[in-house]
């Protein structure tokens, strides 16, 4: 019987002849690699687990704080009034605002402050005469939001409207116009509370420049006068829209002023005192000219504190026509007189329709009133 073969020569046995040593070497190397990745795949999965549980905690302690930190003191009424007193109360857009506007003697004194911050940082400076076109700004910052509530104004009354004529006697279709008619007596008041603030801002323009406060483009307009006291939707829509048309086309004995490049400041303003004793409701009506005698007469009328209608030429809408056309809207509204200041063909023109029209013209200047 042959003899048993060694533990080393059995396992030698199981790789082919003449490969036994390599055999052997990658066999234990292939190990070496699987036990080291296993080593570290066991490593990496124990960090793993060691970061969550860190993530955990502090999310945890996390949680903690906050409950601790919005837990209410003693109960949820004394939460919701640190709440409304930290944050205060801000009505939704569709829910009515009960908060009071701003007081008249606050806005007096705060606008007062700022012109005469204003006044006070480009006195003395290389930006002193830029001073005037900053308190002009200042007071156009109140127009343009004065405008922007009107055409608020506007939209919902047609909102109003609509839902006049959609009315069909169901309590959602009432409690919608019920929103809207209170929304219209809200921005009412913002734009009335928008036009003092530009009227106080435009007083303390005039005091501090000596000129009187006027948009480059639009009207300037004043509802103080006015009331909207009205009882339903359809008062308030015919209560505005007569308003609109009062302010805009004011009542009064309208007088035409014309005039070019004439400076003669006496002489103007003679007349215009005249024309002013015998018509003490007087609306001065002229073409919005920013030099001579035309603003002279606008300077004049915030003087003497008497309405003013500007008629601009809308040189977008009729070119090189925009004068005439002025003119003749000028006209539409039947001034029962025209003065007239030496001036350029756009004056003649103006006073040639008058005559056709068979209004009076007085001449200032060189010509005879005729």
């Amino acid at each position: 019987m042959a003899p048993s073969t060694t533990p080393q020569r059995r396992h030698l046995k199981k790789f082919p002849a003449g490969r036994a040593g390599s055999s052997r070497n990658n066999f234990f190397r292939d190990r070496a690699l699987r036990c080291a990745a296993a080593l570290w795949v066991r490593a990496g999965l124990r960090r793993v687990d060691i970061a969550s549980s860190r993530a955990e905690q502090a999310t945890s302690q996390e949680d903690r704080t906050m409950s601790q930190h919005f837990a209410p003191t003693s109960s949820p009424t004394a939460a919701l009034l640190d709440e409304l007193a930290i944050y205060s109360v801000r009505p939704n857009s569709d829910e009515p605002d009960f908060r009071p506007l701003p007081d008249a003697e606050a806005v007096e004194g705060s606008v007062a402050t700022v012109v005469e911050a204003i006044q006070s940082i480009f006195s003395g400076t290389r930006l002193e005469d830029e001073a005037e076109e900053v308190l002009w700004s200042l007071v156009n910052i109140f127009h343009r939001r004065l405008s922007h509530t009107q055409k608020r104004l506007d939209d919902n009354e047609g909102r109003q409207r609509s839902a006049l004529t959609e009315q069909d006697g169901s309590e959602v279709r009432s409690v919608e116009l019920e929103r809207l008619v209170a929304e219209g007596f809200s921005l009412t008041e913002t734009r009335n509370a928008f036009e003092a603030m530009r009227d106080v801002a435009a007083e303390h323009y005039r005091v501090e420049t000596g000129s009187a406060w006027l948009p480059r483009t639009g009207s300037k307009v004043s509802h103080r006068a006015l009331t909207a006291a009205v009882i339903d939707s359809r008062n308030f829509i015919s209560a505005k829209r007569r308003s609109e048309i009062e302010t805009h086309c004011p009542a009064g004995t309208r007088i035409a002023f014309t005039g070019g490049d004439y400076q003669d400041y006496d002489a103007i303003w003679q007349v215009l005192d005249q024309t002013h004793e015998k018509y003490p409701d007087m609306i001065l009506l002229h073409g919005g000219t920013p030099s001579g005698a035309e603003l002279i007469a606008a300077k004049w009328a915030d003087s003497r504190g008497v309405t003013q209608v500007a008629f601009r030429p809308d040189w977008k809408a009729h070119r090189k026509a925009a004068p005439f056309k002025r003119n003749d809207a000028l006209l539409d509204t039947m001034p029962i007189g025209v003065i007239a200041c030496p001036g350029t063909g756009i004056t003649e023109n103006l006073v040639d329709k008058a005559r056709g029209l068979g209004i009076p013209v007085k001449r200032i200047g060189n010509r005879k009133a005729s």
